[in-house]
């Protein structure tokens, strides 16, 4: 059996300066996986956690898709 070890890159901020719904001490948190291939997103606030993956194509369109303008 082959283990790897990763150093995983995450992004961390504060929910209160973004969204006016939010209270102290909610955060969003934005961790690369290992392999490069997408994000694994953790939601905390005070009304409960979400967390969920994407992959980068599914982010890439996600991006797409918020910032559709219409034809």
């Amino acid at each position: 059996m082959k283990v790897e070890v990763s150093n995983r890159r995450s992004v961390f901020a504060e929910l209160k300066n973004y969204c006016m719904h939010s209270s102290d001490h909610d955060y969003i948190e934005v961790t690369e996986w290992s392999n490069g291939e997408g994000y694994d997103i953790l939601i905390d606030r005070k009304r409960g956690m979400e967390r969920f993956s994407l992959s980068y194509g599914e982010w890439e369109l996600l991006q797409v898709l918020l910032n559709w303008k219409g034809e």
